[in-house]
């Protein structure tokens, strides 16, 4: 992951796309803070991993229930 600054951002925003294009991501920053990120659209569902790719469900941070529930406590 590449972290540039707004300025740089505004002047370079095709050389930024290109490597959003081949995979990486950009974190754009103000003044060292980071603001946002620059992901390939496809990408944004899912999380990769190396070479895995895994979804995570709507539902992932919901109370566990029953017997799953006992099971960690």
């Amino acid at each position: 992951m590449v972290t540039v600054n707004v300025q740089h951002a505004k002047t370079h925003l095709s050389d930024l796309l290109a490597r959003v294009e081949r995979g990486e991501d950009v974190v754009i920053a103000r003044a060292g803070a980071p603001v946002a990120r620059l992901v390939a659209v496809g990408s944004a569902p899912g999380r990769s991993f190396g070479p895995m790719t895994f979804e995570v469900p709507d539902d992932f941070d919901a109370p566990l229930e029953g017997e799953e529930l006992a099971a960690w406590e």
